[in-house]
């Protein structure tokens, strides 16, 4: 599984992207591919979006911690970590 949340995809990024993810809210994509493909999407993804983009990729492994998570530049969204369970938080100013 992969999830990647970023404060914006470029255009060809998302269309690729929307290939083998889900979009369940504006850049936050979701997906269940395997690990060799899953390996791939992240080159891709860590190749072609800016600094700017601000992404964060969370990828399940196989080995421990069944985790891993990747960064490009520096996103609006923070990590917080809870009793070791890394959540995203995404401050909404109403």
């Amino acid at each position: 599984m992969i999830v990647a949340v970023a404060n914006y995809f470029p255009d060809a990024v998302r269309g690729k992207m929307k290939l083998w993810f889900v979009e369940p809210k504006p850049n936050v994509f979701v997906s269940g591919i395997k690990d060799n493909l899953a390996l791939n999407v992240v080159d891709m993804l860590m190749k072609y979006c800016p600094d700017e983009s601000g992404l964060l990729i969370f990828m399940e492994i196989s080995t421990p911690p069944f985790y891993r998570i990747y960064a490009k530049g520096s996103p609006t969204k923070t990590i917080s970590s809870i009793s070791g369970l890394q959540l995203v938080i995404d401050k909404r100013i109403e």
